[in-house]
């Protein structure tokens, strides 16, 4: 498998999943989810899915300090509506990573493990998420903006292209290379494009 060899580089988060370890799946329930991992999911890896890595990632620290984080427990709120710009690519993959849902998750056992109704859309915050421990009541907000990191100038030459038709394979792995050194930049440049929050 060929790919980007940067997304080996990024910090896997490493959860303990109670569901996980009642049915048998990993040994206490530990394992790790890797942005590799992230990207086969969503099929691509861009700016908006590792944005929504990075938001996970960096607000579970906050909520978790020193100690994996308890998938399944944890309520993910956003500013936007699910059908308004990236919000909806971001909720699934925040949901991968922390097993919140909306209606559509796994209704438990017996009441327990529950993953539904965890997730939410047109909250009434000031920020592009907020996660809450729904054991502790402990929130934070996170701002995320991309923006910071620009793209290379020949990118949008390159996408006219491509989108057009007229692009060279050449020119179509060059648009890809590029975009992907951007996605690279913004995990090598978190303080610019990430801020926690602790409510």
């Amino acid at each position: 498998m060929n790919y980007p060899q940067f997304f080996d580089a990024v910090p896997s988060i490493k959860l303990k999943d109670p569901l996980a370890q009642v049915l048998g799946a990993f040994k206490n329930g530990e394992y790790e989810i890797t942005y590799l991992e992230v990207v086969k999911a969503a099929g691509h890896s861009c700016p908006t899915v590792a944005g929504a890595y990075i938001m996970a990632s960096e607000a579970l620290k906050a909520l978790y300090p020193n100690q994996r984080v308890v998938r399944g427990t944890i309520k993910v709120e956003f500013e936007e509506s699910v059908e308004d710009g990236v919000a909806g690519v971001i909720g699934n993959v925040i949901s991968h990573i922390t097993g919140a849902t909306d209606k559509s998750g796994f209704k438990g056992l017996n009441g327990q493990f529950a993953r539904h109704s965890l997730m939410f859309f047109n909250a009434n915050i000031d920020a592009s998420a907020r996660f809450t421990r729904v054991d502790t009541g402990k929130s934070v907000d996170v701002n995320y903006n991309h923006a910071a990191i620009p793209a290379s100038p020949k990118m949008m030459p390159l996408m006219q292209k491509l989108t057009s038709g007229a692009a060279t394979p050449q020119e179509v792995e060059e648009f890809g290379q590029l975009w992907q050194d951007r996605v690279k930049r913004i995990f090598e440049n978190l303080e610019e494009v990430i801020e926690v929050t602790e409510l």
